[in-house]
């Protein structure tokens, strides 16, 4: 459980990038992306930046190596607002976790569909099973 300082730290950064990858990335490939959460390990070296990309497997990954690409660049504009000894060194990851839920979402739905296909077939017949 990551620590109080952790925690706010990793809240403060999610803020930051993401401001920073709307407003300052020029970056055609970057496309539409959400910083969803960030991990720091424990001696806040380093920050596992956790991104949703919206738009095909090939163009999620175009945009998780413009970000990795500029990691540098980021760092150095939260290097000012940060009042810790050193920047955490940044690590994109995609974060699959929405698309993980809208396929679950997707799964219900379809059952709940079948369930009221098959109850609405079942009640005119008259048998009890």
């Amino acid at each position: 459980m990551p620590s109080y300082r952790q925690a706010r730290l990793a809240e403060f950064l999610r803020d930051e990038i993401s401001t920073i990858i709307q407003r300052e990335l020029r970056d055609p490939r970057v496309g539409f992306v959400s910083v969803t959460r960030v991990e720091l390990s424990p001696d806040l070296r380093h920050a596992r930046v956790y991104v949703s990309v919206y738009g095909s497997p090939e163009e999620q990954e175009e945009a998780l190596r413009a970000l990795q690409g500029a990691a540098g660049f980021i760092r150095r504009l939260i290097a000012p607002h940060l009042h810790t000894r050193h920047i955490p060194e940044l690590h994109f990851k995609l974060d699959r976790s929405l698309e993980h839920a809208e396929q679950v979402a997707r799964l219900l739905y379809q059952i709940q569909r079948e369930r009221q296909a098959g109850s609405t077939g079942s009640h005119g017949d008259g048998d009890q099973t």
